[in-house]
């Protein structure tokens, strides 16, 4: 695939991806045929039909013959696809939106803060305090600060020993990208969370899992509260 198909099938596949998150198109909808889709997108009816594979591999649409391509039920959405998820908490997003997008983050990160405490490397635990130099000399440099606080997560999550939870790294990525969106308004910066992060290293190092964990659910708390204070005042600037 080319540089300019690539890109091509990257526009439709989020346009109609974001299409179908958003309600245009509700289960048991027909999506248009092939014609339609190439006179309104450019695109080839090859292309267009590679798009749809992808969606069916998420879930989110069903192809039969004769009958066409059509939406599925929410229920069969693959909601933890990193595309899935991207659509979902889009500039559209709610407060309830971002307590489902925690409570996953809560679900995951604590338990992978525990066993890195139990099982991380001297090696591992000397990178991660490298990310969190990094993080201090950000600052409250948001686009500086996000780059390490990602690497510090998903460091994290490779430090649990758990090859399983370490696959999870690219879900934990998209939700930090979210989370850092949805809370670029926070009057706080970046620097009120250093303190946590330096306690779940510390927490790490001295080999315990409790207060790992304990330490990363304060931070999730605080960044879910910077993420409600954020859109909050986007919901009042509309008004």
């Amino acid at each position: 695939m080319t540089g300019s198909s690539s890109g091509l099938h990257a526009r439709l596949l989020n346009e109609i991806g974001q299409g179908i998150v958003r309600g245009e198109f509700v289960p048991g909808d027909q999506l248009p045929n092939g014609d339609d889709w190439s006179a309104s997108f450019g695109a080839s009816r090859t292309g267009l039909r590679e798009v749809v594979k992808v969606l069916a591999g998420k879930g989110m649409v069903e192809m039969r013959p004769r009958t066409g391509t059509r939406v599925r039920p929410r229920k069969h959405w693959n909601f933890l696809d990193p595309d899935v998820l991207m659509w979902r908490f889009g500039a559209r997003a709610t407060a309830e939106d971002a307590r489902s997008l925690f409570e996953l983050r809560r679900a995951i990160e604590p338990m992978a803060g525990a066993l890195a405490a139990e099982r991380a490397t001297p090696e591992q635990i000397a990178e991660l305090k490298a990310i969190l130099k990094e993080m201090e000399e950000a600052g409250d440099d948001g686009e500086r600060f996000a780059v390490p606080d990602l690497a510090f997560h998903q460091a994290i999550l490779h430090m649990s020993g758990n090859e399983l939870i370490g696959s999870l790294a690219a879900l934990i990525e998209t939700a930090l990208v979210i989370s850092f969106r949805l809370s670029d308004d926070s009057p706080a910066g970046q620097r009120q969370s250093l303190k946590l992060h330096q306690r779940i290293v510390e927490s790490i190092e001295k080999r315990n899992p409790t207060a790992t964990s304990k330490a990363l659910v304060a931070l999730l708390d605080g960044a879910e509260e910077d993420v409600r204070l954020s859109l909050a005042a986007r919901t009042g600037r509309q008004k």
